[in-house]
């Protein structure tokens, strides 16, 4: 199994991360229903902001936080929404990456939903 060395890793990661989500019983909704995202348009944002987070490159440039908040006024998000999140994000890491970026971006994912769940 290869690490994730390039962009073209991170849409795949995140292609398959989202389809598992869109599909999950806890979160899902909050994919599909309330935030309506259309993976077409939404991956290259959301690899832009994995780039960033992982190579330090990228365009990213809008506040995650105030979006997660924002998503939160309109259902709020739970404990177990987090750990659901973090638990599918780090099985699709490990079910198709190994080695130091993979890690990585695992850390970082952790890193992010704990500060999301203390500033929500």
């Amino acid at each position: 199994m290869k690490d994730i060395t390039s962009r073209k890793d991170l849409e795949f990661l995140m292609k398959t991360f989202y389809k598992e989500v869109f599909s999950n019983p806890h979160i899902g909704m909050f994919f599909t229903e309330i935030a309506k995202i259309n993976l077409e348009e939404h991956l290259p944002e959301i690899v832009d902001f994995w780039e960033q987070q992982l190579f330090r490159k990228g365009s990213y440039k809008k506040n995650v936080l105030q979006i997660h908040k924002n998503l939160n006024d309109k259902k709020k998000l739970e404990e177990v929404h987090f750990q659901t999140w973090l638990s599918i994000f780090q099985k699709t890491v490990d079910n198709n990456y190994k080695g130091t970026n993979a890690e990585l971006i695992k850390t970082r994912a952790l890193s992010i939903a704990t500060v999301m769940r203390i500033k929500i």
